[in-house]
């Protein structure tokens, strides 16, 4: 039997063994590059989800009631619609904070209120306000009034689906959704319920925590 015999039946099947060994460990260490850089991330959004979700220092509180995500998690079918009857959805706001409210198109004292409120609100956040929107759904179908439109500009108006709104919005035990302001995250999760005729320094302090707390939106 030759050296070569000796030291290796086949050199060429060897080289192609090792060749594929090589090729291996480079995929490995490649899918493991690409797995630490989705980790780095996506490091901020988990880190806000689990601030706010649910890690709960001792002697926290909040005004808002905070609302499990694992039951309202991004909204269902609607029915939006625009102002001049173009179809919409709530997805438009992902990545930013939504402030919204419900009613009547016969805005009365306590719509106004909250139309006011969810504005200065915003304003009062300063250099944070752009992380914010807000939006007023409308649960029927009655023109609204030209000077109401124009003293909100900037308060998205969408008409709503009302029985799709109750199903969705929880509202506090024996009250109507129409009485609160609520708050969707970025990721689309209805996330806190504000009570009726809310304290509007107490909710600013929420919002104040929760901007702070997340990275995202």
């Amino acid at each position: 039997m030759t050296k070569q015999a000796v030291a290796g039946r086949d050199p060429d099947r060897q080289d192609g063994q090792n060749g594929q060994t090589r090729q291996s460990g480079q995929t490995r260490r490649g899918r493991w590059k690409l797995l630490l850089v989705l980790l780095v991330c996506a490091a901020p959004m988990l880190m806000s989800y689990l601030t706010y979700y649910v890690i709960k220092p001792t002697g926290r509180t909040n005004y808002g009631t905070l609302l499990d995500p694992r039951r309202y998690p991004a909204p269902p079918a609607l029915g939006l619609l625009t102002l001049d009857g173009k179809p919409a959805t709530l997805d438009r706001y992902r990545g930013r904070w939504l402030m919204l409210q419900s009613g009547p198109s016969a805005c009365a004292a306590a719509c106004q209120r909250q139309l006011f409120q969810m504005r200065q609100l915003r304003l009062m956040q300063g250099r944070d306000m752009d992380r914010i929107e807000r939006a007023w759904l409308i649960t029927d179908p009655a023109p609204l009034e030209t000077l109401l439109i124009r003293e909100f500009d900037g308060t998205d108006m969408l008409r709503v689906d009302p029985v799709a709104l109750r199903a969705w919005l929880p509202a506090a035990a024996g009250g109507s959704v129409d009485d609160h302001l609520y708050l969707v995250d970025p990721l689309g999760h209805l996330m806190m319920r504000f009570p009726k005729n809310a304290d509007p320094s107490r909710v600013k302090k929420d919002l104040n925590k929760l901007l702070k707390a997340s990275a995202i939106g």
